[in-house]
Parts: C-alpha cells; sequence; structure tokens
C-alpha cells in the first residue's frame, strides 16, 4: 500500500523578505521550477499518490491556485492551513485526518533532494520502525547548523541539534518517514524555549522506545530557506539538471 504524502509549506517565509512579501515562499524559482515541485516529485517516487500541502496563512491562495487539485501533477492535493506558527511537529499534527491508519512521509517544502525515495519507502515498510530519518553527509559547519545523528548501522543512537561540537557530520534533512502514532506523541510535546514544538523531541522520543532507524543519502541535499541557500540551491540544481541533458 503506498505512502500518504505530506509537504509543510507553511511559515512567513521571513528569511526570505522581501521575495515573500510578494508569494509563498515554496513558489520561489529554483531554477526551472518553483520550489514546492521537488518535493512533491520527491514524494512521486516515493508511490504516493495522495499529497496534503500545509500551508500557512500568508498567501496561501497562491498555493490553491499554483496546484489545484493535483490533476497537472498524477496526484490527488489535499490543503489545510496552519493559522499560525507552531514548529514542525505542530504542523505535522494537522495531517492525522488526512494519514488516517497509514504510514506516511513528511517533507520540509524547501528541502530538495534528486534520487528516488522509493528505496527509502521500502526500507522504513520492512523494518518495523515507528519513525525513518533520511541523512546527507555534510561538513562540520553544516552540522553545527543543523541536527545530526550518531547512528550504528541503521540504528540511530543519539540526535542533537544545532550542536557547537558536532559528534557527527550526518546531518537529519527535513523529510521524515511516520506511522500515525507520531500523532499521540505530538499531542504530549511541550514547546521550546522558542514557543514551539521541535521534530527533535519526536526522534527522541522513538530513539528511546528503540524505534528510530536511518537512511543516508547517496546524491545531493539542498535546502532553500535564506538567501545563501536559495542562490545555492538555483546554482547546484542548474548544474545538475544541464548535467543530465
Amino acid at each position: 500500500m503506498a505512502l500518504k504524502g505530506v509537504i509543510l509549506a507553511g511559515g512567513t517565509g521571513s528569511r526570505l523578505l522581501p521575495l515573500t512579501k510578494a508569494t509563498n515562499k515554496h513558489l520561489l524559482p529554483v531554477y526551472n521550477k518553483p520550489m514546492i515541485y521537488y518535493p512533491i516529485e520527491m514524494l512521486k517516487s516515493a508511490g504516493c499518490k495522495e499529497i496534503l500541502v500545509i500551508t500557512g496563512i500568508y498567501h496561501a491562495g497562491d498555493i490553491f491556485s499554483h496546484l489545484g487539485s493535483g490533476k497537472d501533477f498524477g496526484v490527488k492535493f489535499t490543503y489545510r492551513v496552519q493559522d499560525e506558527a507552531g514548529g514542525i511537529p505542530s504542523a505535522i499534527g494537522l495531517a492525522e485526518e488526512f494519514v488516517g491508519q497509514d504510514k506516511f512521509i513528511s517533507i520540509n517544502g524547501d528541502n530538495i533532494v534528486f534520487e528516488s525515495l522509493k528505496p527509502f519507502a521500502e526500507e522504513f515498510e520492512k523494518s518495523g520502525a515507528e519513525m525513518q530519518i533520511l541523512l546527507y553527509k555534510g561538513t562540520e559547519e553544516e552540522a553545527k547548523k543543523s541536527g545530526v545523528a550518531v547512528v550504528e548501522g541503521n540504528r540511530v543512537t543519539e540526535v542533537v541539534e544545532k550542536p557547537p561540537q558536532p559528534p557527527s557530520n550526518n546531518i537529519i534533512i527535513g523529510v521524515y518517514f511516520l506511522s500515525p502514532s507520531a500523532f499521540e506523541v505530538i499531542r504530549k510535546l511541550k514547546p521550546s524555549k522558542r514557543g514551539e514544538t521541535e521534530v527533535t523531541d519526536v526522534q527522541r522520543h522513538y530513539l528511546e522506545q528503540d524505534s528510530l532507524v536511518a537512511q543516508s543519502l547517496k546524491g545531493k541535499w539542498l535546502d532553500a530557506g535564506d538567501f545563501e541557500d536559495l542562490l545555492h540551491a538555483n546554482i547546484e540544481t542548474k548544474k545538475l539538471v544541464e548535467s543530465e541533458k
């Protein structure tokens, strides 16, 4: 049975102002496509036919009118609006009714991966784990700005958020394979000091249950959350697309 897909495309896009004054961040271009096309393609590669797009109140209409029903993409879109920023788990929590009893993949809308997610989806189904994360081998500097994982084989032994001294360079990217039990975990989360629920707390819960596994990307991962990352994503995507011609 195909996993359901969830794209987190909310937030104010404040790090990309003034570009996001006129439109939703996830509709900004990454080379020759709007940013949100990439997570849609990633979910399609995993076999997802039903995709929930969670967006904020800012420029939500732009997302609806641009994506439509999903017919043009060969999928079926459902939409939910997140009234205010509350953290990644809070956004994922809005997918409970859509997901039902199915396993699902949640992708942050500014994450770009160029390899098929199908093998990772198959591994998740086989593993019996409640959560699977994807890792990208980055630099130490990148690891200092990210969540990182320490692994033994596919088993995760530690997760740390933005460590000044990273225990590894395994960056946890914004692609999460989850079982429906995640919604119960999310309901019990308390906001962090910055007033939002943290996805690291969800990972730690499953780590303590010995039900958190990881897979590593073979290719590139790009994040387009600020000006430097957006520029880098455009340059790298152009290179990749042209090398495939």
